[in-house]
C-alpha cells in the first residue's frame, strides 16, 4: 500500500482540482444564465432613455435628426440577398439630438457592389437599439479613408473628427429593427448576447475528473497485483 501513498495523495489533489473546476463553471453557468434571461426580458420591454452612460446588454432609445449628409460606411462583410451574395458595410449615421452630444448610429448593413436605395425616415426619427462601446484598430485593420467616408474602426470619436463634428457620444448606437425585403439597411434584429459555454467547461472539467479516477484505479490494480511498480 505504500507504493500507492504519494501517489493517491497527487492523484486526490489534482481530483479536488478538476472537480473545483467543474463546480466553479455550474456556478458560471447560473450566473450567465441570469444575464441572459434579463437581456431577454430587456429585448421584450420598452426601451429606456440613452443615457451618457448606457448599461451593457441593455435596450435604449433615442430621438433626433439623421445627418443624412455625413453618412458613412463602416466595415466590410458579404450577406445573402435576393441576388445573391453581395459586399457590403455598415451604414453609420450621425443623430443629431436636442439637449445631448450627436450619437453614430449603425443603421445596419447595405451594399456596396450595387446601388440600392437606402430608406430615410421623417424627422424627428426614433431610433431603438443598444449602445456598443468603441473599438480599436487591429494589426490587420485596413486604414481609413475619410475622404470616401470608409472607416474599419468603429470609434466614434475619430469618426466624428473626420467630419468635422466637435462634439460626439464616445459609444455608437446599433438600431434594431424588422428586416423588411427590398429595402436597406438591414438593422440587427436582436440585442447582443455573451457567449454560454459554461455548461461544456463544467462536463470537460467532471469528464477529465472521471478519467483521472479510472487511470488511478486502472493502474493501482496493477500495481497491487505485480506487488512493485
Amino acid at each position: 500500500m505504500r507504493l500507492l501513498l504519494w501517489p493517491g495523495m497527487m492523484a486526490l489533489l489534482m481530483l479536488l482540482i478538476l472537480l473545483g473546476l467543474g463546480t466553479w463553471q455550474v456556478k458560471r453557468l447560473a450566473w450567465k444564465e441570469g444575464i441572459l434571461a434579463e437581456i431577454a426580458q430587456a429585448e421584450a420591454a420598452p426601451a429606456v432613455p440613452l443615457s451618457a452612460h448606457p448599461a451593457p446588454f441593455a435596450k435604449v432609445g433615442a430621438t433626433g435628426r439623421y445627418r443624412q449628409d455625413l453618412a458613412v460606411l463602416y466595415g466590410a462583410e458579404v450577406e445573402d440577398t435576393p441576388a445573391g451574395p453581395e459586399l457590403g458595410a455598415q451604414l453609420i449615421v450621425p443623430l443629431e439630438r436636442p439637449g445631448a452630444d450627436p450619437v453614430l448610429v449603425d443603421r445596419g448593413w447595405v451594399p456596396t457592389s450595387v446601388p440600392a436605395p437606402i430608406d430615410w425616415p421623417p424627422s424627428p426619427v426614433r431610433v431603438d437599439g443598444y449602445a456598443r462601446a468603441p473599438d480599436k484598430p487591429g494589426l490587420f485593420t485596413p486604414q481609413a479613408d475619410p475622404a470616401a467616408r470608409r472607416f474599419y474602426t468603429l470609434d466614434p470619436r475619430a469618426i466624428g473628427a473626420a467630419l468635422g463634428l466637435k462634439r460626439i457620444a464616445p459609444f455608437t448606437l446599433v438600431a434594431l429593427g424588422p428586416v423588411v425585403p427590398g429595402r436597406y439597411p438591414i438593422p440587427a434584429q436582436h440585442l447582443p448576447r455573451p457567449p454560454n459555454n459554461h455548461l461544456q467547461y463544467a462536463l470537460t472539467w467532471y469528464g477529465l475528473a472521471g478519467v483521472l479516477v479510472v487511470m488511478f484505479v486502472t493502474w493501482s490494480r496493477k500495481v497491487l497485483r505485480d506487488g512493485s511498480l
